[in-house]
């Protein structure tokens, strides 16, 4: 058995058409997996697709607002129609607004949970027919920084990534018979789109973060390539349940 060989199997990435999505679709790539990525963006997806054709495998874009359960049940079967099976899942969609309590509205609230968390639990779902049809599958939740620190400007935000992680355990009590392994990652700070909004947003955070991060610099999405590849892989087998921080040392930084 080769650890790192995911020729055969079919990935499926939301939010995969940038970013830290995109990043883990190329490590998976790069190990022979087939990729659907997801998200609302037609005109980013197609230059995601590009950066994906070097690998040599079958790549998709699939339309959907992962919000809505009944896209979440459609994107699984397109998956499935398109690709033929599925083995692989990220749930990576997210969204973040960034104000103190006190002022959200209800809607916010509403808004970066239902992006981040409820999505990731609707998808999931729809993910775990299709992965026990095919004898076994992995899972991959995003986490944040914010599924362990708080932040005065990350209420729901940091819930719905707190939420992450212990949803992630519940899933991977229940399916473990299954043969699926559900494990979530915790990106620090990743040079995204996301956070060159926070920066603009919060001032100072571009220095704090460089100068707590023992690595001394923000990660890329490149940097989220390897631990796709490990939890997509048969090298994680037996791992499930865990929330690995992907951090440059962030998280024990001081």
């Amino acid at each position: 058995m080769k650890l790192f060989d995911l020729t055969g199997k079919v990935a499926l990435v939301t939010g995969g058409n940038g970013g830290i999505g995109l990043g883990m679709a190329q490590g998976m790539a790069s190990c022979g997996a087939a990729i659907a990525i997801s998200g609302r963006n037609a005109e980013k997806a197609r230059t995601a697709l590009e950066s994906l054709r070097p690998f040599g495998v079958k790549t998709a874009f699939i339309a959907a607002d992962v919000t809505r359960k009944a896209d979440c049940v459609k994107l699984v079967a397109e998956t499935e129609a398109q690709f033929g099976r599925l083995d692989i899942l990220v749930n990576n969609a997210g969204t973040a607004i960034r104000k103190m309590p006190q002022d959200y509205t209800e809607e916010e609230w509403h808004t970066v949970l239902d992006t981040n968390l409820t999505s990731a639990f609707l998808l999931s779902q729809a993910a775990y027919h299709a992965m026990k049809r095919a004898g076994g599958g992995k899972m991959i939740n995003i986490g944040s920084m914010m599924s362990l620190f708080g932040a005065p400007y990350a209420a729901p935000y940091g819930s719905s990534k707190g939420g992450i992680v212990q949803m992630t355990k519940a899933l991977a009590t229940a399916w473990a018979t299954d043969n699926i392994q559900v494990n979530a990652v915790l990106p620090g700070w990743i040079d995204t789109e996301l956070t060159q909004r926070a920066r603009q947003q919060v001032s100072g955070l571009h220095e704090r973060v460089e100068n707590r991060t023992p690595a001394g610099r923000w990660g890329t999405p490149a940097d989220m390539a390897g631990i796709a590849a490990f939890l997509a892989s048969p090298a994680s087998d037996f791992v499930s349940g865990t929330a690995i921080p992907v951090d440059g040392g962030y998280a024990i930084g001081m």
